[in-house]
């Protein structure tokens, strides 16, 4: 317990104070009993029973109200008290794949576009206290938004996102890693064949990947052993199969190129970093997963004033001490 105004206890002087007042009181009324006995006033035996019970609880109504006081003298300098308050934070990363053959259009109006909805409504409900980055990858990735709790920020990222290139999702969870990370990752040569032992991005426990993809990987390095350092980091991947089994054909560069969803390299990265994989079938089922992305929730110390708490605590006491003083005495004080 601490106090936003220390200074302002001096005021608890005034507790003793109040207590020496009430042991006066109490000596000039004994004082006056005394008298009266010698002047000849004595008082009935049942006089006497009902004086030994009230003797018994005199004190406790003023104990109720000396209580009450202190408490409303202590919270006139704001105490404060370090509380520990659950709630869901981290980091997500949206990385987007904007491959060609996201202008598909089994899933409607194109995966892009499906995708983007969905993504924005996701924006949209999570708490300050995630932040949300953009990544966009083909052949190669980008961060295009590093992560922010300014959803305006997030949400214009996503909304500027166009299809353009190969696939690579290795890079793109490569550079989704550097983003979580707060900067770029380097892809030397030995981590492009794969090898990943010599990078160490520390451990992010609270902090997870969105990939957005039909899962046609094109491009080097190994989606799997990228999946492998972010389970390493702690990071969870999940992948969400933007298209339909079945497949379609898209056009590029004036070319029809088959394209279908391949659910079993996005089932195995999920696997690999302890995520989970979700097909989206369409737009509507495709917002129901963002509901299931499994961020922690932590407790962090925070100093909150409770000045509120006090002063009704210190009210309740007076309110009791009162009633009492009224049930056994007939008086307030």
């Amino acid at each position: 317990m601490s106090f936003l105004w220390p200074k302002m206890l001096a005021l608890l002087v005034v507790a003793p104070l109040l207590v020496a007042g009430y042991v006066r009181t109490l000596r000039q009324r004994a004082a006056r009993v005394a008298a009266l006995a010698a002047q000849g006033f004595v008082p009935s035996a049942a006089s006497v029973a009902a004086a030994r019970r009230r003797r018994r609880r005199r004190h406790v109504p003023f104990a109720f109200f000396l209580l009450a006081v202190t408490l409303l003298l202590g919270a006139v300098a704001r105490p404060a008290a370090s509380l520990s308050l659950p709630r869901r934070e981290g980091t997500v990363i949206l990385a987007f794949d904007v491959s060609n053959s996201m202008a598909a259009t089994d899933l409607l109006p194109t995966r892009m576009d499906a995708a983007k909805a969905a993504a924005q409504t996701f924006v949209a409900k999570q708490p300050s206290t995630i932040k949300i980055g953009v990544v966009a990858f083909s052949d190669g990735g980008l961060v295009t938004q590093q992560p922010t709790d300014v959803r305006a920020d997030v949400l214009a990222a996503i909304a500027r996102l166009k299809p353009q290139g190969a696939t690579s999702l290795g890079k793109g969870l490569f550079t989704a890693l550097g983003a979580i990370n707060g900067k770029p990752l380097v892809l030397d040569d030995q981590a492009a064949a794969g090898n990943f032992d010599s990078i160490d991005i520390g451990f992010f426990r609270s902090a997870a990947i969105v990939l957005l993809t039909d899962g046609e990987n094109t491009s080097t390095p190994d989606p799997l052993e990228v999946a492998k350092l972010a389970s390493a980091a702690g990071v969870r991947v999940y992948p969400v199969g933007i298209g339909s089994r079945e497949g379609t054909v898209v056009k590029i560069d004036g070319f029809n190129v088959a394209t279908k969803l391949d659910e079993d390299l996005l089932n195995n990265i999920a696997s690999v970093s302890d995520g989970s994989y979700f097909q989206a079938a369409d737009e509507a089922s495709l917002a129901r997963v963002y509901g299931k992305i499994d961020l922690h929730f932590t407790a962090p110390r925070k100093l909150t004033e409770v000045t509120g708490l006090v002063a009704a605590a210190s009210t309740v006491l007076l309110f009791v001490g009162a009633v009492l003083s009224l049930l056994w005495f007939g008086r307030l004080v």
